[in-house]
Order: structure tokens, then sequence, then C-alpha cells
């Protein structure tokens, strides 16, 4: 038996219409079931050890299955249909299968911890205008079904609304400090926000475990701006005044005052601090 886990909210709302095209994929007897009000733990405890799991949704829904379960992937065989509106984790694994099997992608994730919780993160977390991005496509999808430009916002954001932070980053027990900060997040995978390819050296599978931080800092508005295009195709790397990149198994990042962070596109506002552990 396969069990069909779907996300109505997912894909600016329209999980349910892409469930049905996803069911019309599957071989087999399946059920579907949505996530909504469903307790995963026990769920996947009463599943049987052949039968399988098929997540629709996007990187927020895997972000949601993980964390539900604490961290810990099944034994079942986890599949995923396409269904969200980023995809950057598929994006990264350059995933071209309608059904692809994302068990060894759920193994020993790194975590998150902000305002005394914990994460777990499959593609990474956005600190400062990355976060602010999230949190104006929050409040527009209270209002809309319509899909979210986030690139429309970022250039908003580093024109007129967001402003800059200072910043105190330490990796491995190394702490630096900067000035001009307009983001610093850490990644997981190479990609996030819909198609940013913010670490692209970053290897998800590495044998060695390890996260990419990287800082990028502008002292004017333009400056920001005209480097900012760069990230689509991952060649802000080569702004090394701009853009500072750091391996490391633990990465503290600190602003000189609160803004939003998102975690694998989740929103959280008015942090002051994160904490990532691998």
């Amino acid at each position: 038996m396969k069990y069909v886990l779907f996300n109505p909210l997912s894909n600016n709302k329209r999980g349910e219409q892409r469930l049905k095209e996803v069911e019309s994929l599957i071989k087999g007897e399946f059920k579907s079931v949505s996530l909504i009000n469903l307790n995963l733990k026990e769920f996947v405890t009463s599943l049987k050890e052949d039968e399988e799991i098929i997540l629709v949704g996007g990187d927020g829904t895997i972000n949601f299955f993980i964390n539900s379960l604490d961290g810990k992937c099944p034994k079942n065989n986890i599949y995923l249909a396409r269904a969200g509106t980023g995809n950057d984790f598929l994006k990264d694994i350059d995933a071209k299968d309608d059904f692809v099997l994302i068990n060894k992608y759920l193994v020993d994730l790194p975590k998150v911890i902000v305002n005394g919780k914990s994460y777990y993160f499959i593609n990474g977390v956005g600190y400062g205008i990355d976060g602010y991005c999230c949190e104006v496509a929050d409040q527009l999808k209270k209002k809309s079904n319509k899909d979210i430009n986030y690139t429309g916002i970022a250039i908003k954001g580093i024109l007129f609304h967001f402003k800059k932070r200072s910043a105190k980053i330490t990796i491995d027990g190394v702490t630096k400090e900067y000035k001009n900060v307009w983001l610093s997040p850490t990644m997981n995978g190479r990609f996030y926000g819909g198609g940013m390819m913010v670490a692209p050296n970053q290897d998800r599978l590495a044998k060695d475990k390890y996260v990419t931080n990287m800082v990028y800092q502008a002292r004017s508005r333009l400056s920001a701006l005209i480097a900012f295009p760069s990230i689509f195709k991952g060649k802000h790397v080569e702004k090394t005044k701009i853009v500072t990149l750091t391996r490391g198994k633990v990465v503290e990042v600190e602003f000189s005052s609160p803004c939003a962070l998102q975690i694998d596109g989740e929103t959280i506002l008015n942090v002051y601090s994160y904490r990532v552990e691998v």
C-alpha cells in the first residue's frame, strides 16, 4: 500500500489540484491522506515496513514532515512528488522523475536553534533580506492566491524598506564581525528562495557533513542591488568584497537588531540570532 500525504496549502493553496495529477500517475493500491491535523508520529509508527509514503508538496512540506518526526527518517520508502512553488530541494538534487526517493536526504540533517527552539532544515536558514522577503510574502498570501514574486520583493526591500545590520558571526569557534550586512544565510543545499544559488559548492551528501554560511555586505543600497542578481547563477562568489562564504559544523549568527528569519521558507519574526549545528 502507498500512502499519499498531501498539503492542501502547498503551491499557493493549489495542493489538492496537484494531488489529482499525482494520483493519476500512481500504479497499484494507494490512499490519500491530508497532512492537516494528521499525527505523523502515530501514522508512521502504524505503517508496515513494506508500505510506502508519497509526499505531495514542496520544500515546506518536507520540512514539516521531518520536523514532525523529530528529525528521524522512517525505514519506509519516502517519495516526493513535485508540488511546491520554489522546489529548491528538487533543483539541488537535479531530480527529473515524477516520484523521487528521498530517504538518504533526510538522514543526519542539520538543525537550527532559534529563540530556544530547535528545527531541522532541508535547504537553508535565511536571515536578513531573505527572511524579510518571506515575511512580506506571508502577508501577501493572506490577501491573494496569486503567485509570489520573491525577486520583486527583494528588489523593493533592498532599494527602500530593509535596513542593513551589523553582524557577529562565529563559525567553529572563530568569531568575526561585519558591518553593512544585508543577509547571512546558512545552507545545507545549494539553493533557496526559488532558485537562488547561494552556496554553489555546498554538498548535502558529503561524508564529512558541513554547512555553508554566506555574508552579503555592501555600504550602499545601489551596490547591494547591482550585485544581487548574480546570486541566481552562483556568480556572486566572485564578488569577494561583497560576499564571504565559510564552511563549518557550528554556525552562530547575531544581528545588531532583530529581523525575520526563514527556515526552508517558513518564517519566524523578530529574531536576534540563530545557531546551526551539524
